[in-house]
This record gives C-alpha cells, sequence and structure tokens, in this order.
C-alpha cells in the first residue's frame, strides 16, 4: 500500500509540475526537464492529440473493442508515448490504439512517456515503432517503408540498418506499391496475401493484373497456383509478341528476301509496316565480311 501511495505522490508532483506555466519545458536542457523527459506521467487524454504521422490508416473495431474492455478491468498497462508541443498540449508518438480504447471507456487520463522531438523525429519514431508491430498488413509497412525513405532522406541500405531488416526484405515491400491500387486494397482488406501481390508484380500490363487479381478472389487461388498462372500469362504474352512479329512481314516480300538471303550469302531480316514501308538489315561477322558484302551490292567483281 505505501507503494501505491509513493506512485500517487509522484504522479501529483509531476501533474503540478506540467500544470504549472513556469515549467513550461521545451527542449531537455530545460530547468526541471530531467524531471519529466523520460518519466511516466499522468496526462490529461484532451490534451494530447493524435499523429497525423501515423502510418496506420484503419483500426479494427472489435480489436479496439476487446483492447477497451481490457483497459476498463485492468488499465493501461503499457504507457503511451507522447511529445510535447506547447505548454500542456502533447502529440501521440506511438499507441493510438490504447489511446482511443481509452477514450472509448471514458478514460480522463492516461499513462504517457514524454520525449520532446521535432517533427522529423516524430515521424521517424512513429514510422519505426509501427514497421514493428506484427499487425500491420503489408502495404501499411511498404507505406512506411518509403515514407522513411522519402521523407527522412534514407537510403534502403540505411533503412535496413535502421530497422534491422534485410534489405532484399524492403526491396520486396517497396515494388507491392507498384501493384494497381485495387489490388493494393484487395491486401489491406485481407483477400490476398503479399505472396500473392509479390507473384503479380511480375506482369507488367496492369489490366492482366486485375484479371489474375479476380480469379485469386474467384477460385480462392493459393500463392503457388497464382505464380503459375502468372507464368502462363507472361509465356502467352511472349508468344503472342512472337506470332505477330513473325505475320509482320507479308508472303509477297519472302521470296524476294530468299533471294537477298543467297545472294549475300547471310540472313536477311526484313521489317514492314502497314503502310508498305520498312527496313533491310544485313548482318555481317567481321570488316572482310563487310567488304564483301560492301563489294556484291555495289555489283564488284
Amino acid at each position: 500500500m505505501a507503494k501505491a501511495t509513493k506512485k500517487q505522490a509522484l504522479g501529483r508532483g509531476l501533474s503540478a509540475l506540467l500544470k504549472d506555466p513556469q515549467n513550461d519545458i521545451q527542449s531537455a536542457e530545460d530547468k526541471n526537464a530531467d524531471k519529466l523527459v523520460g518519466h511516466i506521467v499522468e496526462l490529461d487524454l484532451d490534451s494530447v492529440e493524435v499523429n497525423p504521422f501515423q502510418p496506420r490508416t484503419s483500426f479494427n473495431e472489435d480489436s479496439l473493442k476487446e483492447l477497451a474492455s481490457s483497459i476498463k478491468e485492468l488499465g493501461v498497462i503499457q504507457p503511451i508515448t507522447v511529445r510535447k508541443l506547447d505548454f500542456d498540449k502533447y502529440q501521440l508518438v506511438s499507441g493510438e490504439r490504447r489511446y482511443r480504447a481509452s477514450k472509448l471507456v471514458g478514460l480522463k487520463t492516461i499513462p504517457a512517456y514524454i520525449r520532446i522531438a521535432n517533427d522529423q523525429e516524430s515521424l521517424e519514431m512513429a514510422l519505426v515503432e509501427n514497421i514493428q508491430r506484427q499487425d500491420l498488413d503489408p502495404i501499411e509497412i511498404s507505406l512506411s517503408y518509403q515514407r522513411l525513405i522519402d521523407e527522412i532522406n534514407l537510403t534502403q541500405e540505411q533503412l535496413s540498418e535502421r530497422i534491422g531488416k534485410n534489405r532484399s526484405t524492403i526491396a520486396n515491400y517497396l515494388r507491392l506499391l507498384k501493384l494497381d491500387p485495387i489490388i493494393q486494397t484487395g491486401m489491406r482488406d485481407g483477400f490476398m496475401s503479399m505472396g500473392h501481390g509479390r507473384a503479380l508484380i511480375n506482369v507488367s500490363d496492369p489490366q492482366k493484373q486485375l484479371e489474375i487479381y479476380e480469379k485469386i478472389l474467384q477460385k480462392s487461388l493459393s500463392v503457388r497456383e497464382t505464380e503459375q498462372l502468372v507464368r502462363e500469362v507472361n509465356e502467352g504474352t511472349k508468344a503472342s509478341k512472337t506470332t505477330k512479329k513473325s505475320a509482320s512481314v507479308p508472303t509477297s516480300y519472302k521470296k524476294g528476301i530468299k533471294e537477298f538471303s543467297e545472294y549475300l550469302g547471310t540472313k536477311v531480316d526484313v521489317k514492314v509496316t502497314k503502310k508498305g514501308s520498312g527496313k533491310l538489315s544485313i548482318p555481317f561477322s567481321s570488316e572482310e565480311d563487310f567488304i564483301r558484302l560492301k563489294k556484291l551490292i555495289q555489283g564488284e567483281d
């Protein structure tokens, strides 16, 4: 009981410190900063605002209600982390689910660690803290990686060192952002996995991506089945291009091509446009071969 009383007394002392305008701490060098920064303080929920840099954009309502129920019974076990904005104003760095759940059950205060950080540091802390979570979807992680690269000016190598992930892992997540937005939304909503997304990236045609995505949903395709379908689509596209290329040379030209090849002693390639114009390509293997072809074309002995 004495221990609990001591904790409450400490909380009252820090609260008094926070409410005193003469102790408006703005930097780690300010007087009494050491008594506040890094300590757990009971903050008024109304004095805390959400972080605009928060990478998480959606919160599962059922999961939030479960957390709220737990908080109602046991309280907030893990403090949130905030940064000081102004006198008696704070911004969330991490712990938005705990913050939201506490509001749901009508709490007036919440335990918090106070930090002093600028916007860039706050962004980095929020992104890195969220990346380490287990319940982010692949697109949320991808967007967090991209924001760290773009807004903190990190290379993939530096990001790898900062968050303790392999560079190849980071690259694989970033590639997901090249998928059609409809497919990204499907991944965020849990209709398909990151493995499906990685397979679809190998399809360059956005329309074919969407066609395969629809088949994944309709037939509940596994990642392996999706990879096989992607291979078939890509092989079919290559075959179609090859056929189209062969068919582009009219039959009336084929005899002439054969005669050219026989006369010059080398395979001649002809490309013809729909309008009838075209290009004749004559390969040569060496300078001597080039001179030989030149003499034949010019009619020299």
